[in-house]
């Protein structure tokens, strides 16, 4: 069963959508203040809407999907709940610290500050390192949706790699974050609209709301606990301490949500609002995904449970907006990614690369050159995802493994308690993180909770102690900057 010409009007009718709001988002940019950042103008409910939808894509219903499938709800556990957790914890601290580097000094790009914090070459590792990290992960997601666009249209993979990043490239290099943040939030009121329908459909399917609660008894042995192996309880604490350093701004699109806002306030309840979205609308989005092993049972492909239940539930029309809501959660994520990674090229590697490029780090052309080219990039990569480990293998162990090393730096050296950790604390942290990657990618570990998180824990020690250790007098200039932030 494939879409209907119906629900192909209703996906053309979606993007052309998308199109007009990457027209008008063309207008809005003046500079590249406005391109990367919206001006600093973003009111707290659009900040919280895109904060929360960018942690989406294509692969929740992919590799997850798959997940959900054969080890149930431990999947909330320790991705959705310890997003929410964290975010809300957090939301009086890095927020409001990412607002103030953009009104005090002028950032547009969450590494801008590493060359005063740090020194030129701590910015540059962590620039080029952040940019690889973010090749594999936009790749991912290209992989993912063209994984669905298999179910839904019968095309091959490469071909659905070709038109989900050939659209995106288009798209992504037009409107700059203005047209990423309103399409956040289009996608999010298709997404609601879209996961309710759902959601009610499979409850009645299931035999009424009574199932809700009554369905995880009849699920395979393990699929209604809190932990089912290898996700357990330390994979979940993993996870917690990695999406603590990524949703806070370690991975840099979601910092660039926080510094766009347009004071402290607006950043903090903008957090709040993200980290109650994870709380909440997962457990209705991730039902049917749950419920799929009894109604479709014995599936071979379990990553394409969700494009077999939309297509065997849903009438015509709903399907195509299903699968509209699928390519634009992919779409919102890519862009944020690629949006916020152009920024770093232009104003922090560009410049160095060649002193020409100085005067152009406030250019609109070359803002939207280096998005065309990193996008086409992650195209080649998403290509190549099966020698990556497939998609699951490219969004949670490579993502999972290397953010740590990239993002303890950009974080801990936000806060006063880790003034002392300098430059030679943060790349030699970047670069214990990164070696202990690769022997995890080399040595049978047993243990995904450790393979994962093993090279976040070895930074994370080695910058802390570093910096304890240290008898060196702090910088001036760093002892200001850290002073002006917390005043």
């Amino acid at each position: 069963m494939k879409l209907s010409s119906f629900d192909l009007l209703v996906v053309v009718l979606f993007f052309l959508t998308l199109v007009v709001i990457g027209i008008w988002s063309y207008f809005k940019n003046q500079d590249s203040e406005d391109y990367f950042v919206a001006g600093g103008n973003l009111p707290w409910w659009l900040s919280g809407i895109s904060h929360h939808v960018s942690g989406y894509s294509g692969a929740v219903f992919v590799a997850y999907a798959g997940l959900a499938y054969t080890h149930g709800f431990s999947l909330y556990v320790w991705w959705a709940f310890t997003i929410g957790l964290t975010i809300i914890a957090s939301a009086g601290v890095f927020p409001v610290l990412w607002v103030r580097l953009r009104q005090k000094f002028r950032i547009q790009s969450p590494l801008e500050y590493l060359k005063t914090r740090y020194n030129l070459l701590t910015q540059q590792l962590m620039a080029w390192s952040g940019v690889l990290l973010k090749l594999f992960d936009v790749g991912a997601k290209w992989a993912a949706i063209a994984i669905l666009l298999e179910v839904f249209t019968g095309l091959s993979i490469p071909i659905g790699i070709l038109i989900a990043g050939g659209v995106s490239l288009i798209y992504i290099t037009f409107g700059g974050l203005w047209a990423v943040i309103i399409t956040d939030f289009a996608q999010f009121i298709v997404q609601i609209v879209a996961g309710t329908v759902m959601f009610v459909v499979v409850v009645m399917r299931l035999g009424g709301w009574g199932s809700v609660f009554g369905m995880w008894d009849q699920l395979p042995e393990g699929n209604g606990d809190l932990f089912n192996d290898p996700y357990t309880v330390g994979f979940a604490l993993a996870f917690l301490f990695i999406n603590f350093l990524s949703y806070n701004g370690g991975t840099w699109n979601l910092a660039t949500r926080y510094i766009s806002s347009a004071n402290e306030g607006e950043a903090k309840k903008a957090a709040r609002l993200s980290g109650v979205l994870y709380l909440v609308w997962p457990l209705v989005l991730l039902f049917p995904l749950w419920a799929a092993p009894l109604l479709l049972p014995n599936l071979e492909d379990p990553t394409q449970s969700y494009g077999l239940l939309t297509l065997e539930l849903l009438p015509v029309g709903l399907v195509g907006l299903v699968v509209a809501s699928l390519f634009a959660n992919t779409l919102s994520m890519t862009s944020s990614d690629v949006n916020t990674i152009a920024a770093v090229i232009t104003r922090d590697i560009l410049p160095v690369v060649s002193p020409k490029m100085q005067s152009a780090r406030a250019s609109l052309r070359v803002a939207r050159l280096t998005t065309f080219g990193f996008t086409l990039l992650t195209i080649v990569v998403a290509l190549q995802y099966e020698k990556f480990g497939g998609v699951f293998g490219l969004i949670v162990t490579w993502f999972g493994a290397l953010i740590g090393p990239i993002a303890v730096p950009v974080l801990f050296g936000l806060l006063p308690a880790f003034r002392r950790s300098g430059s030679t604390a943060a790349i030699t942290s970047i670069a214990a993180g990164l070696v202990t990657f690769i022997i995890t990618k080399n040595v049978v570990l047993n243990s995904l909770a450790l393979e994962v998180s093993l090279p976040l824990l070895v930074s994370t020690l080695v910058y802390v102690s570093f910096g304890m250790v240290s008898k060196q007098t702090t910088i001036q200039k760093v002892d200001e900057m850290i002073n002006t932030l917390h005043q």
